[in-house]
């Protein structure tokens, strides 16, 4: 027989090995994949900008007034300074409606962010916050056109305030899109630098569904072929990968974009550009382009490589 002491610790030696035996025997669940820092508001801005309250964010619009009041909120939160000439672009000019031409006053939103190595250069990054507004009672909310690519435009913002760019920046968002850009004509007409030192435009303008073919794309590359070996390296982010093309003369239709979105007036004026943005979904244009259709992951991924993509260019730039 044992002594007392000798069983008391024989015991908990045992029950020690149990447990150490239980440990090791039970399944270790793999880590739960790391959801980017900036996902959380990327989602609230497209949730907002996209809500039913903004009716749509036409051009003129009591829901474009809200949608410009919360985006001026956001850049003054994150510390983004208005330019010289202020951070509103008043502008009046001539669109297109379904039932013919209009006269619109639309107003742009200006950022500016300080470069660390090239201050007296600029990247413009635009992205046009209105839609179509409203049509037979029903809600065009524009949630990949282009809430999500304004949302883009400040998650890179908040990403540029965390570490400077090389590059001076101007964030635009832009009015009037919808309408013929607008918003995009008159601030190549009236830039707040001069057109000189502007080195490029980077136009984001459908971001989020990118799960049509996987693909954000690149535009842009056919006509400023320079750009194309400082992005091809960028790997793909989830189940979302660059892609280069819909520029060429080959490239006809819908299938060409050159044209297709506020980068236009740009190229037009001889600037550098790219565009990035998904491809046409059943959504597009219709009153279905709502938040609930976005696939955070696949948005959070696009946006990763909109903002992997600026960082290539601002460190490849002018050196």
């Amino acid at each position: 027989m044992l002594p007392i002491r000798r069983l008391a610790l024989t015991s908990v030696a045992a029950s020690l090995l149990l447990a150490a035996c239980a440990t090791t025997s039970a399944p270790v669940a793999p880590p739960a994949p790391a959801v980017p820092a900036f996902q959380a508001q990327l989602l609230e801005d497209v949730r907002i900008l996209a809500s039913d309250e903004m009716g749509g964010r036409d051009t003129g619009s009591a829901g474009g007034e809200m949608a410009r009041n919360y985006i001026v909120g956001r850049l003054e939160a994150l510390g983004v300074a208005a330019p010289a000439v202020g951070r509103l672009q008043p502008w009046e000019a001539t669109g297109r409606t379904r039932t013919g031409p209009k006269v619109y006053n639309g107003i742009n939103i200006i950022g500016v962010i300080p470069g660390t190595r090239v201050t007296d250069k600029y990247i413009v990054v635009t992205a046009h916050y209105d839609h179509v507004g409203t049509h037979d009672g029903l809600v065009f909310n524009g949630a990949d056109d282009n809430a999500s690519g304004v949302a883009t435009m400040l998650a890179l913002a908040a990403d540029l305030k965390r570490q400077a760019p090389e590059h001076s920046v101007i964030f635009v968002a832009l009015d009037g899109e919808e309408h013929g850009l607008l918003g995009a004509k008159h601030f190549v007409e009236a830039p707040p630098v001069p057109l000189a030192s502007i080195a490029m435009n980077l136009n984001f303008d459908m971001t989020a569904r990118a799960e049509t073919d996987g693909k954000l794309w690149v535009t842009g590359t056919y006509q400023n072929p320079t750009f194309r070996p400082i992005l091809e390296g960028i790997p793909a982010d989830g189940a979302v990968a660059l892609a280069f093309g819909k520029d060429t003369p080959q490239d006809t239709g819908e299938d060409n974009w050159v044209e297709a979105s506020d980068h236009a007036p740009f190229y037009h004026a001889q600037v550098p550009f790219l565009y990035l943005g998904v491809n046409f979904h059943p959504d597009y244009h219709r009153p279905s382009d709502d938040f609930e259709r976005i696939t955070p992951s696949v948005f959070t991924s696009a946006t990763a490589l909109s903002i992997a993509s600026f960082r290539a260019l601002d460190r490849a730039l002018n050196r």
